[in-house]
This record gives C-alpha cells, sequence and structure tokens, in this order.
C-alpha cells in the first residue's frame, strides 16, 4: 500500500506539479486513498442500499433530519461568513487571485475550505436518508454525480490551489447551502409545509452560481495571474456539465408538462422526501428502478 501511494503521489505531481505545502498533515489531505475510499463506499451503498431495504418498512429519521439540517445550515453559514470575511482581508482581486497573495488572510481561506472539502463527505447523508426512507427516485444521475465528483474534485483543489481563485464557487455555494439545508430542515417539520415557498427558487439560485462562477473563472482566464490557467479551464468545464445537468432537472421538474408529475412530488419532503431541490427530483432514470410502489407514508 505503502508503494502503490508513493507512486500515486509521484503521478499526482508529474501531472499536477508540487503540493501546496500549507496543508501538508491535515486531515485525509496527505493521502487521496481515503476520500477514494469513501467515494466507493458510497457507490456501493447507493447500489445495494435500496436493495437491501426493497422488503422493510421505511424509517422516518425526523428528528435526526432536523438535526442534520439544523447542523449543515449553521456550517454553511459560518463558511459564507468566514470566506466573505477572508477575502474583503486579503483584499482579494475578483478578476484572478494568485494562490500566495496574501499572507495570513490566504491560510484563512484555506482553514475555511477544508471544511467545505470535509462538509461534502458529510453531505453523503443526503443519499442515505433517501435511502433509508425508501425515496430512491430521488438518487438519480445528477444527485450522485453532483456528490461523488465534489469530494474528490476539492481533494485536489485544496492539495494543489486551496486558497486564491478557488474562493468564489465555494463561497456562492455555501450561501446557497444556507437556503438549501434550511429549507430541509424546516420541511421535515409537518406544520411548516404550507409555508415554504421557495424551493423552486433554490434550483435557478444554483443555476445562476454556475453562471457566474463560469463568468468570474473566465476572468483568470482572460487577465491572468499566478493562478494556474489548468485549473481554471477545468472549473468551467465542471460548471458545463452541472449547468447541463440542472438545467434538464429543472425543466423536467418545473415545465407544464411536468406539472402532475410535480404534484405527486410534493407529498413528500427533506433529505429522504424533499423532490425537487439540488437534483433529487427524477429527471433522470432512478438508479434503482426494481423498487415496488409503496404507499406514501404520512409522517
Amino acid at each position: 500500500m505503502e508503494n502503490f501511494d508513493a507512486s500515486l503521489s509521484t503521478y499526482f505531481k508529474a501531472l499536477l506539479g508540487p503540493r501546496d505545502t500549507r496543508v501538508k498533515g491535515w486531515f485525509l489531505l496527505d493521502n487521496y486513498i481515503p476520500t477514494f475510499i469513501c467515494s466507493v463506499i458510497y457507490l456501493l451503498i447507493v447500489w445495494l442500499g435500496p436493495k437491501y431495504m426493497r422488503n422493510r418498512q421505511p424509517f422516518s429519521c425526523r428528528g435526526i433530519l432536523v438535526v442534520y439540517n439544523l447542523g449543515l445550515t449553521l456550517l454553511s453559514l459560518y463558511m459564507f461568513c468566514e470566506l466573505v470575511t477572508g477575502v474583503w482581508e486579503g483584499r482579494y482581486n475578483f478578476f484572478c487571485q494568485g494562490t500566495r497573495s496574501a499572507g495570513e488572510a490566504d491560510m484563512k481561506i484555506i482553514r475555511v475550505l477544508w471544511w467545505y472539502y470535509f462538509s461534502k463527505l458529510i453531505e453523503f447523508m443526503d443519499t442515505f436518508f433517501f435511502i433509508l426512507r425508501k425515496n430512491n427516485h430521488q438518487i438519480t444521475v445528477l444527485h450522485v454525480y453532483h456528490h461523488v465528483s465534489m469530494l474528490n474534485i476539492w481533494w485536489f483543489v485544496m492539495n494543489w490551489v486551496p486558497c486564491g481563485h478557488s474562493y468564489f464557487g465555494a463561497t456562492l455555494n455555501s450561501f446557497i447551502h444556507v437556503l438549501m439545508y434550511s429549507y430541509y430542515g424546516l420541511s421535515s417539520i409537518p406544520s411548516m409545509r404550507p409555508y415554504l415557498w421557495w424551493k423552486k427558487y433554490i434550483t435557478q439560485g444554483q443555476l445562476l452560481q454556475f453562471v457566474l462562477t463560469i463568468i468570474q473563472t473566465s476572468c483568470g482566464v482572460i487577465w491572468p495571474c499566478t493562478f494556474p490557467l489548468g485549473w481554471l479551464y477545468f472549473q468551467i468545464g465542471y460548471m458545463i456539465s452541472l449547468i447541463a445537468l440542472f438545467t434538464n432537472f429543472y425543466i423536467q421538474t418545473y415545465n407544464k408538462k411536468g406539472a402532475s408529475r410535480r404534484k405527486e412530488y410534493l407529498k413528500d419532503h427533506q433529505n429522504g422526501s424533499v423532490a425537487a431541490v439540488n437534483g433529487h427530483t427524477n429527471s433522470f432514470s432512478s438508479l434503482e428502478n426494481n423498487v415496488k410502489p409503496r404507499k406514501q407514508r404520512k409522517d
């Protein structure tokens, strides 16, 4: 295993250049293997979990969902505030910002972005709650792609470009997650559901976030600085893939032809029941089509 890890590190160095030494020794960052293993375990649970639950009663999980979503709401709010203040303190340049030009402010950004990376591991629980509640129609290609890719991409970001121009997408995403997970948490409480009206606008906010990230990333290409151009090109490509997937999701969920389907999905709420936020609606074929239909539980 040590030889494999050494070979992997050598390959990454040859491909991407030397790692950023400021994150050496940080939890989960020295070695890519734990992040890769977590991703493989996640995919196995996505595949095997619905099969295991097929002939079992769904779990309510209401209490733990309230706590879980409250925790992610507060974590997202913390990350957003810290990133904004760090960018302000470091006088970050919107058009292009290098990774070693703001001193202590860069370290503040790096510390917050480590939490952002780690939050992507925590968010695997979104899918696990779907499985436990037997809402397998919400485990879509978009949902799984988004969760797995974000964790793995941010391992590389944290090891090579953990500050500078990397801050922008994470800042916007943290703000969107404040809205999204607060919605999830409130929708876990049945008495609150009639008052929740901003679900549709969360998806619109996500699409706007991707467009703004492309614009800001493109500025770094047009007016380059010391931030590596390869990372900027990669981010633009990744954002385009998310725009394509989320746009398809949005059209399938909110167009007139999808009205009847939307009424059915509106009965479902929260991680394991909210059907139309963050790619959780069945805009693509479900990854588990063999689950027998069941009556909607009223909890």
